[in-house]
């Protein structure tokens, strides 16, 4: 008897309501991730709420912002994943930051001409709220989903992503290029209206996840009670996975190591692409069509990433995608036309998305499922320093040597660091010690 063959959803893991709940988080979020961060919320802080400002002081504070949000999500993350698994409320921990994510940025409507520092208050809020709703989102990845279907899931999230986002930035840059054809007064208030919209596209995508996925069991160690001070034993907690992971988490350890370095790449690439452009005498016009390509690229790629690592396992996936990278950061450093930047887009739309989902889902993989939200906020503390030592490196080349041409070079030095760590990793030892906690657990309660 012939067996029947899985249909497209089960493919790519979006055939259960909460798989499918789940990923639209992904679609909801990026909406913020690329309008905010990337595409239209930089440039109308520049134009609009600093103009007051010397150029080169208004990127100096939003730099600044940037950074200070970003560490503060770093030292927090920890604390809020193993509060949120302590107390059992990863999804109502979720929701606060989501809410406060939404504010912040539907609040941005206001920001009109000399608001700076409005404009950088709600975009710091914004920054850390978003980033903060990750710890427990990816946290509840291994509960969901085991298997392949961690793989598949996790990629079909970022395809998800990709294909949101891109399709309301698309909305977006209508509005504000024509913003007559919508009967808006001028390209000021469709920018502020673009902001409105992400409030509510981020808002409204991500009920589903509330709705359909349960939240996990709280799960209390042996000499922890439900009485104790919440904010103690969260510390405790900390304290005792810092001492184990180079023993019993050993795996997921070097795992963190290896996405530190390698992300480290990854993410000078796409921080560095617009200026990097400029430098070689390429339009703006022409970084923002790159963007939205590497938007719709990464769609179907993503998706091809979630079933190749089916037959060679996400580790080998993510080490080819890093061999890409290897070869865009050399295309990069021979690049001198349009064409051969549209390339690059397109090589970046390749991996991008698989890389960063199949780390996270394999790394899901290798935590004890009853700590999955502080693993994860250490699994953001990691990421988030991650984008430090790849641009400083970027720039003290261009010091050197004079020329961001050579300094590109250097990035393949992560790359290739961070590949021979991965290569290291023990992917079913770390998955046996990940297991072997949670039995432990299950055995003395």
């Amino acid at each position: 008897m012939k067996s029947e063959k899985p249909g497209l959803l089960q493919r790519f893991a979006l055939h259960r309501p909460e798989l499918r709940a789940w990923a639209m988080y992904d679609w909801a979020n990026s909406a913020f991730i690329l309008v905010i961060i990337t595409a239209v919320f930089p440039i109308y802080y520049q134009t609009v709420a600093a103009e007051d400002l010397d150029p080169e002081r208004a990127t100096f504070w939003f730099g600044i912002v940037t950074t200070i949000s970003l560490l503060c999500v770093a030292i927090m993350a920890p604390i809020l994943g193993a509060l949120g698994d302590f107390l059992g409320q990863r999804k109502r921990m979720m929701a606060g930051f989501v809410v406060l994510g939404v504010l912040a940025t539907a609040a941005m409507f206001f920001i009109q001409n000399g608001d700076w520092i409005l404009a950088l208050v709600l975009f710091f809020v914004g920054n850390l709220a978003v980033s903060s709703s990750f710890v427990f989102y990816d946290s509840l990845l291994p509960h969901i989903a085991e298997g392949e279907e961690l793989d598949r899931i996790s990629t079909a999230g970022y395809a998800l992503g990709y294909l949101g986002s891109g399709l309301l930035l698309i909305v977006n840059l209508a509005w504000i290029q024509k913003p007559e054809w919508f009967g808006l007064s001028g390209a000021g208030l469709a920018t502020r209206l673009s902001f409105v919209s992400v409030a509510l596209w981020w808002a409204g995508f991500s009920i589903p996840l509330f709705r359909r996925v349960a939240e996990p069991p709280r799960q209390l160690e042996s000499d922890e009670s439900e009485s104790a001070n919440p904010i103690r034993v969260s510390v405790e907690r900390i304290a005792e996975t810092f001492h184990d992971l180079r023993g019993s988490y050993s795996e997921a350890f070097k795992m963190l190591l290896a996405v530190v370095i390698y992300n480290d790449g990854i993410g000078t690439i796409i921080r560095m692409a617009a200026l990097y452009a400029a430098t070689r005498g390429l339009p703006q016009q022409t970084v923002i069509v790159a963007i939205l390509m590497v938007q719709f690229v990464g769609i179907p790629f993503a998706f091809l990433f979630g079933q190749l690592a089916g037959p060679i396992g996400a580790k080998r996936a993510i080490l080819l995608s890093l061999l890409v990278y290897v070869a865009i950061s050399i295309i990069a450093y021979r690049m001198t036309t349009v064409r051969e930047f549209f390339i690059l887009a397109f090589l970046v739309g390749m991996v991008q998305g698989g890389a960063q989902a199949l780390s996270r889902s394999l790394f899901a993989s290798m935590v004890p499922r009853h700590k999955a939200a502080e693993f994860f906020g250490l699994f953001s503390v990691f990421e988030k320093f991650a984008g430090i030592a790849g641009p400083l490196v970027f720039s003290l080349m261009i010091g050197l040597t004079g020329s961001s041409q050579q300094a590109i070079l250097s990035v393949i030095l992560f790359f290739v660091v961070g590949g021979l760590v991965l290569w290291i990793v023990d992917v079913d030892k770390g998955r046996r010690q990940a297991r072997q906690s949670d039995r432990q657990l299950t055995a003395s309660s």
